[in-house]
């Protein structure tokens, strides 16, 4: 008699459970308990070969067929026809845990040119320079390759060793319960190779830190958080590998003067009464030089203009955003005597407009005109 729990009660899932299902619980228990995760913990170790069993027979059409109709019965040689290939969709998954991925897919991992890190440079800039780019000159402190003995660690005639622990692949396979588990040689810490005598400059590192100094060209229109590729400007690779890539953000000041909304580019500008009363040309500063802009008669505090092609250079393009200029109406808080009768000589000309018969032929532009002239 069978004494072997059902698979399904194994797995925690019902008869009638979906594959997506049977997989999303083996890998839970996987996770939970491999031997990595538990060493020298012969319970979890049980545990994870009979969920391994159990997902591989469940796994399978055919033996999940057999088995619903005959038990363990229905499956030939029981669990020694386990094929480890049926757990090659979880190498993503266990190997971030346990290192050992590349073995489920049947690959192994090998000694060799490992690419460099990319780095990031990040970049403060002016609100006009963003405007307009700019070139300018950064200092990159990297992981540059030693030029004394071209990145191999080893003096020039020097060859370094074949590791004799891993033969040259970087990695040592070990056997635990059912699996063959593969982990980084700790005798050459993955590299694949001994050096015996070590370069005198990079310690046997093939790479050395260093500060390159780099002209980057910054295109006009660039905004707050753009960010620039410079490829192969990271730090050198292991063993000749090649380099990875320079990233440079951008940070743009605020300007006191001017707010950006994609290309186009906001101000207030402050109109005295009379200038709005009467209309006036007031100049208006820019990015590059000032404009001259006509305040029509009667113009109301709040009230927006718009300078045609005075904002920002579009991104990769020649086309430019506009200025939009807001004029806010200053009220004065403090009057002198002659500035008091002008605004009550104001006010009852106002008033009169209540009564039509009385203004004559000049409306009140006219009389404020008059007024001030």
């Amino acid at each position: 008699m069978n004494n072997k729990r059902d698979c399904y009660e194994i797995l925690g899932v019902s008869s009638d459970a979906s594959d997506q299902e049977i997989k999303s619980a083996y890998r839970k228990l996987a996770l939970k308990y491999h031997p990595d995760k538990n060493p020298d913990d012969k319970g979890a170790e049980e545990k994870f070969k009979e969920a391994a069993e159990a997902y591989s027979i469940l796994s399978d059409a055919e033996k999940r067929s057999r088995y619903d109709r005959y038990g363990y019965n229905g499956i030939q040689g029981g669990f020694s026809g386990f094929d480890p290939s049926t757990f090659s969709d979880f190498g993503d998954i266990l190997g971030e845990f346990f290192s050992f991925g590349d073995i489920f897919g049947g690959r192994r991992r090998r000694g060799g040119p490992e690419r460099g890190s990319d780095l990031r440079y990040d970049l403060k800039i002016s609100f006009k320079e963003a405007a307009f780019g700019l070139t300018t000159k950064i200092k990159i402190p990297r992981q540059d390759t030693c030029s004394d003995c071209e990145g191999r660690g080893a003096p020039k005639g020097k060859e370094p060793l074949k590791c004799s622990a891993c033969g040259g692949s970087g990695q040592q396979r070990y056997q635990q319960g059912f699996f063959s588990v593969s982990r980084t040689c700790q005798q050459c810490s993955g590299s694949g190779q001994i050096i015996t005598e070590p370069c005198e400059t990079c310690r046997g590192r093939g790479r050395i830190l260093k500060e390159k100094t780099l002209e980057v060209r910054i295109p006009a229109g660039v905004d707050n958080g753009s960010r620039l590729r410079i490829q192969s400007e990271g730090e050198a690779g292991l063993h000749n590998g090649p380099s990875g890539d320079l990233y440079v953000v951008i940070y743009v000041e605020e300007h006191p003067f001017f707010q950006r909304q994609g290309n186009s580019i906001y101000c207030h500008i402050p109109l005295g009464v009379t200038q709005a009363v009467l209309g006036a040309e007031i100049t208006v500063p820019t990015l590059e030089e000032d404009e001259k802009l006509r305040i029509p008669e009667g113009t109301q505090s709040g009230t927006v203009f718009r300078l045609r092609g005075k904002g920002i250079v579009s991104l990769g393009e020649r086309s430019r955003g506009d200025l939009f200029v807001t004029v806010n109406v200053v009220i004065p808080t403090k009057l002198t005597k002659e500035q008091r009768q002008i605004y009550e000589s104001l006010d009852k000309i106002s008033k009169n407009e209540e009564h039509p018969e009385q203004q004559g032929e000049k409306n009140i532009f006219d009389k404020v005109k008059d007024i001030f002239s």
